[in-house]
C-alpha cells in the first residue's frame, strides 16, 4: 500500500528555475518532475561509489657499496654506525 506524504520543500531559485523549465520540454507536471528527480538523485546518492584500485609504483633504490645485505643484524648495525661485537 502506497501512501502519499505531504511536506514543505524550500527549493532553492537556480533548482526550481532548473526545474521549471524540465516541465515545458518533458510536459510534466512538476510534482511528477521533482518526484522523478528525487528517484532518480536518491538511487545516485545512497549508491555506493566505485572503488578505485589502489597501486604504487616499484623503483629501485639501489645496493651500497660496502654493506651486507644478507644479515639484517649487521646491516642495521652498520647503517646506524654501532659496533655492537
Amino acid at each position: 500500500m502506497m501512501l502519499n506524504m505531504r511536506t514543505t520543500l524550500t527549493i532553492e531559485p537556480d533548482v526550481a528555475e532548473k526545474a521549471k523549465l524540465a516541465t515545458q520540454t518533458t510536459g510534466m507536471t512538476f510534482k511528477e518532475l521533482i518526484n522523478e528527480a528525487l528517484r532518480c538523485g536518491i538511487d545516485q546518492v545512497t549508491a555506493p561509489r566505485p572503488s578505485r584500485r589502489y597501486r604504487t609504483k616499484a623503483r629501485s633504490l639501489g645496493l651500497k657499496r660496502g654493506l651486507n645485505y644478507d644479515n639484517v643484524a649487521d646491516l642495521l648495525a652498520q647503517t646506524e654506525r654501532e659496533d655492537y661485537r
